[in-house]
């Protein structure tokens, strides 16, 4: 069964997203990027708060792809409590450097999750190298969130394609990129274990804006 995870930017934000149930709160600032970090003192403020009610987690920003930064960025991240840690693999020659160190904290049972871009045409090929040095598992989004959802950018084959080699891999599997209230009955059919939403539960849709609790209620209820 399918799930819903919502990203919120602030302690408020995520009390209401409790509220309506959702499935995993993930922390990030949108205003920062794809994947911007959120202030390490709120996430702080807010895992204290959620108290273990609902999987929470958080991205690390949008580093570049530097072995030792990302991975002091894990591991600063992990000291706030969040069950999951979201690492954008961003487009790159040598992801395995940083696999291979990042792989020194999956050992200490942190629970990563990896987060390709459909825009930037990944190599499908790194999902069980991923498993293989110990990530949880791994996310398909977006990195422009201008040139449209998910859907758009990516045909439904290949969605298929990633969300079985998550699957054959025992990978937590999710999907995300701007998605809208259209877009959850064809990505069901694929059956990842998470749908990711920001836009589409805000505002006038915009990321950047306040959460609308009518817009989550439309999207947890789409993919109930």
């Amino acid at each position: 069964m399918t799930k819903m995870l919502a990203s919120v930017n602030s302690v408020e934000e995520a009390l209401l997203v409790l509220h309506e149930n959702v499935d995993i709160i993930d922390l990030k600032q949108p205003a920062s990027g794809a994947l911007g970090a959120l202030n390490i003192n709120v996430i702080q403020s807010i895992v204290a708060i959620i108290a273990k009610r609902r999987p929470v987690s958080a991205t690390i920003g949008d580093l570049p792809m530097q072995a030792q930064l990302v991975f002091n960025a894990v591991q600063t991240m992990s000291e706030t409590g969040v069950d999951y840690i979201k690492i954008g693999f961003f487009p790159d020659n040598n992801w395995q450097a940083t696999i291979d160190k990042l792989a020194l904290l999956t050992q200490k049972k942190l629970a990563l999750i990896a987060v390709l871009f459909a825009d930037g045409q990944p190599n499908l090929n790194v999902i069980p190298v991923l498993k293989h040095a110990g990530f949880t598992g791994v996310m398909l989004d977006t990195m422009d969130k201008k040139q449209g959802s998910l859907n758009q950018l990516m045909a439904s084959n290949a969605i298929q394609h990633f969300v079985t080699s998550a699957k054959n891999q025992q990978l937590l599997c999710g999907l995300a990129g701007s998605l809208t209230l259209n877009d959850i009955p064809e990505l069901l059919i694929h059956q990842p274990d998470y749908l990711g939403f920001r836009g589409a539960l805000c505002e006038q849709r915009d990321r950047t804006g306040q959460l609308s609790r009518q817009s989550i209620k439309l999207i947890k209820q789409a993919i109930a």
